[in-house]
């Protein structure tokens, strides 16, 4: 019997079933286990909490990410745009901020505004930041003009002033962010909705990307289609566009030719390999522990979610409140997760669109049409034999699985890279956080137990009805693969999809630190 590991956190250790023939329904020879928390982990410190004595840049990154998290709360997440709204102002900061550097230079003025020596004062960077970042989010964010200018003065600025003077810190605050803007309107990501072959609306699609199958055509296991999420009010179901098509020809700053970075596919649909996954992917489901439903939840992130981009830009907070970071290093830090991630969803969405590919929704329902399979029946409702055509994944009706193609994962992808990163710039793989769940919180809140069945030899399981989690983050490596695990779990991708993903995300941060990197060691030439 073959034996594969998935080294994660909340490992799964998974047999294959060595059978001779395939079985007439879905595989039940893997077998879940959860690995044992640290015991160390009782002393660590918890993910995401408020510094007590932060840099001012660290309160930007907080403003950045609340201001991303009410436009998510208005219109949902759209994890790429995310990931560019954050990346746009954490590089205006770190420009802003190498004016006053005797060695960094910027990312597209150079050293073209440094200042003289007697001016590189901590208040100067200060305030230089500030504006920096307060005309990026009134660009990015202009229905939070209020809120937005309400932080920067709590912060120290006057959105009043808007001059571009390179002899005080608000005029080269205001220039950098000024050519920042300049250089993104057109970016390739249609922010304005003028980009060639869009309908006029912002972030439009101008790839023109279709579907080959539409929702009322048969299905193609091997391609990409849309799937049914319940309207929030109860009054039926949409079809969710897919997310930016376009994604792949947004400028990056780490990496230039996406060729080394080519994935080799999902198996299809003739491959034994895929119906293999797909029963994985299932059991993993419909086997889910109160503690790996709190992975799910962790790594889905919330209604108010800013995406993987968001979590891992808290994730280097961590880092920062851990060590001590001052303004300078939160910089340089925030500079670099922000960048690998915008880069890494770049590059995550042209593969994504290259290769088409499905999800184990449609997955489920190919391959066992007109049979029961085991499945999450819904909230409150527990596991159970449902009709293959209503297999659904752990996760809220109105939002069944990420509406755009499968491979690779997302989140595999941006957490391989940006914890990746963290390793390269701290200099070591521990973490050493904690995370505090409550479990099921935002896929099954009314719910007050949950109780596993006991159906085709998964063991019943009652659950506390105290559904308080800790989860254990030893290594940046192991939060990045239980990241990848958690897609798995939730019944979002196959195994492929997941380890490709960090692969990808892996390899692309080993290319490109060294290049965010180049700008404050100030060899880097400046974007073009």
């Amino acid at each position: 019997m073959h034996v594969r590991r998935w080294t994660g956190l909340s490992a799964l250790l998974l047999l294959a079933c060595g059978c001779a023939s395939e079985p007439e329904g879905p595989e039940t020879g893997f077998e879940l286990y959860d690995a044992p928390q640290p015991a160390a982990a009782e002393d660590w410190p918890v993910h995401a909490r408020p510094a007590e004595d932060p840099s001012l840049a660290y309160r930007w990154l907080d403003a950045i990410l609340e201001t991303s998290a009410r436009r998510v709360d208005r219109i949902g997440a759209r994890p790429t745009t995310i990931a560019r709204e954050m990346m746009i102002p954490v590089v205006a900061m770190y420009d802003a901020w190498a004016c006053y550097d005797a060695t960094a230079v910027g990312t597209l003025l150079g050293g073209e505004l440094r200042q003289p020596e007697e001016q590189r004062t901590l208040e100067n960077k200060r305030l230089a930041i500030g504006y920096a970042v307060t005309r990026c989010l009134e660009d990015l964010f202009p229905e939070d003009l209020e809120w937005v200018h309400e932080q920067a003065r709590k912060l120290g600025v006057d959105p009043a002033n808007t001059s571009t003077d390179p002899t005080t810190p608000a005029g080269v605050g205001n220039a950098v962010a000024a050519a920042q803007l300049e250089y993104r309107h057109h970016d390739g990501a249609n922010q304005l909705g003028d980009g060639e072959g869009s309908d006029g609306t912002p972030y439009a699609d101008t790839s023109g990307y279709a579907p080959t199958c539409g929702p009322d055509d048969p299905q193609d296991p091997d391609r990409w289609k849309n799937i049914p999420f319940a309207k929030p009010d109860g009054s039926g179901f949409f079809y969710p566009a897919p997310l930016t098509p376009h994604w792949g020809k947004v400028k990056t700053i780490g990496y230039t030719d996406p060729e080394p970075f080519r994935t080799p596919g999902p198996p299809k649909a003739s491959d034994p390999q895929l119906k293999h996954e797909t029963d994985e992917c299932m059991q993993a489901n419909a086997s889910l522990t109160l503690r790996q439903k709190a992975i799910v939840e962790l790594m889905r992130d919330g209604p108010r979610s800013t995406g993987q981009s968001g979590h891992w830009l808290r994730f280097a907070q961590d880092l920062s409140r851990r060590d001590g970071y001052d303004l300078d290093q939160d910089v340089k830090l925030f500079f670099a997760v922000g960048c690998m991630a915008h880069d890494a969803f770049v590059m995550c969405w042209e593969e994504k669109y290259r290769h088409d590919s499905s999800r184990p929704y449609w997955y489920v329902r190919h391959f066992y049409a007109g049979q029961e399979v085991l499945g999450y029946a819904g909230p409150c409702e527990g596991f159970k034999k449902v009709p293959a055509e209503e297999w659904h994944p752990y996760s809220p009706a109105t939002f069944v699985t990420p509406p755009f193609p499968g491979y690779p994962s997302g989140h595999s992808t941006i957490s391989g890279a940006c914890a990746k990163v963290l390793e390269l710039h701290s200099g070591s793989d521990r973490c050493e956080f904690v995370a505090e769940r409550v479990a099921g919180e935002l896929t099954e809140s009314d719910c007050t137990s949950f109780e596993m069945q006991a159906i085709e030899g998964i063991p019943a399981q009652d659950v506390p009805e105290s559904k308080q989690v800790r989860l254990a983050l030893p290594t940046w490596s192991s939060v990045a693969e239980m990241a990848a695990e958690s897609r798995m779990l939730g019944g979002y991708h196959i195994r492929t999809d997941n380890d490709h993903g960090l692969v990808l995300g892996r390899d692309m941060a080993a290319a490109c630190y060294p290049r965010y990197a180049a700008f404050w060691e100030g060899t880097a030439q400046p974007l073009k």
